[in-house]
């Protein structure tokens, strides 16, 4: 999917060099090299962004705008329900234009492809509720999260790092160092997004505003909706992997900026670089640790092919950390991996040996038999 954006950006003179630095961010790094379904959604997305940006400019003509507008709206909402955020994005941006922008002339083509998008979502869902008895899957989730004050500050930490397009961490734990340390990056961040903004005032007479500014709602009603949707269904935390789409709204927007009227690309090529290599480090890490615990937990999957849920009861087991040494100052520290626990592991090899089983964060099944344990995997 990666060469096949890159070559359709190449040949389409679609933003080739900003492209490529796309792919050295950590979103497009570990969508397109871990995950299953993000992956397809931001290959998605790419396109949306370059359907709507060429009607913008005048290239597109208005039956083919709406047509691939509409079909790409809706391919996203069957991949991931999150897409149902992007639609709700380009609705609420449309609003805005017919409240200020008076005189904006793409008012009908947006309107259209909302409609015809929202009817095709709403067949899928009447399909769902049809034949599985819910739009979503909503009767087979949890229950409502339990309000937390120290979670809260994690989300929003979490969101926070949807301005970096490098460095997203989610806080290891919620030790004083871990959440000291992320609030030192969303500090960062927020600078980040000063100079984005310095950025745009400097530059908004020669970049297309209108295009922009449809990247920003997007992105900006994805995180929010996703941070709301924490606290009425069972899903993770504000990460890299829920947070994928708004933060690639933003670093596409701030690459195509940046790069108008730049005199030398050097620095933000060598940025791109140097992260792309530590990323590729970080996660290599020590492959023969990972294939070795693959072969392990593989052997052990076919007993439990009927499971439909899995759930990592190990949280509260031995902590593993890992120990670094900083050889020019001879000393050594340890950190506590949240991807490095042992129940951690045994989560994340299990759902990649079985795709279709369904990750818990709480254990709220009634009928236990159809949930396969962490604790029940064997991992020496």
């Amino acid at each position: 999917m990666v060469v096949a954006v890159l070559l359709f950006s190449y040949f389409k003179k679609f933003y080739f060099k900003e492209t490529v630095l796309l792919f050295t961010g950590n979103t497009a790094f570990f969508v397109f090299g871990y995950f299953i379904s993000e992956a397809p959604f931001i290959f998605l997305l790419y396109f949306l962004f370059y359907v709507f940006h060429e009607r913008f400019i005048g290239k597109f003509r208005q039956y083919q705008f709406v047509f691939f507008a509409s079909l790409l709206l809706f391919l996203l909402f069957t991949i991931r329900y999150s897409g149902v955020y992007i639609y709700l994005g380009v609705g609420f941006f449309w609003l805005i234009t017919i409240l200020i922008k008076h005189s904006f002339p793409l008012k009908k083509d947006l309107f259209q492809v909302l409609l015809f998008a929202g009817i095709g979502i709403a067949g899928y869902l009447g399909f769902n509720l049809y034949i599985y008895g819910s739009f979503t899957g909503e009767n087979v989730r949890g229950t409502l999260q339990q309000f937390s004050s120290v979670y809260l500050l994690r989300n929003i930490l979490g969101v926070s790092a949807v301005f970096d397009p490098f460095i997203m961490i989610k806080p290891a734990s919620n030790s004083f160092a871990s959440l000291a340390f992320q609030i030192g990056l969303m500090i960062f961040d927020l600078l980040l997004l000063f100079y984005f903004i310095q950025l745009v005032r400097k530059k908004k007479e020669v970049i297309a505003l209108d295009f922009h500014q449809l990247l920003w709602v997007v992105s900006g009603v994805y995180a929010v909706s996703l941070f709301v949707s924490y606290y009425f269904q069972q899903i993770e935390e504000m990460n890299v992997r829920m947070l994928a789409a708004a933060n690639f709204c933003l670093f596409f927007s701030f690459l195509i900026i940046y790069f108008k009227n730049l005199k030398s690309d050097a620095f933000i090529f060598g940025l791109g670089s140097f992260f792309l290599f530590f990323l590729t480090v970080y996660a290599l890490k020590t492959p023969v640790n990972y294939l070795n615990n693959k072969k392990q937990i593989e052997s052990q999957m076919p007993q439990f092919s009927h499971k439909k849920y899995l759930y990592n009861d190990e949280k509260k087991a031995e902590v593993s950390l890992t120990t670094y040494h900083i050889p020019i100052i001879g000393k050594t520290f340890n950190y506590q991996h949240t991807n490095n626990q042992k129940g951690e592991i045994k989560q994340s090899i299990a759902g990649t040996i079985n795709p279709q089983i369904k990750w818990l964060k709480i254990d709220t099944i009634k009928n236990k038999s159809q949930v396969l344990y962490t604790s029940e995997l064997i991992l020496k």
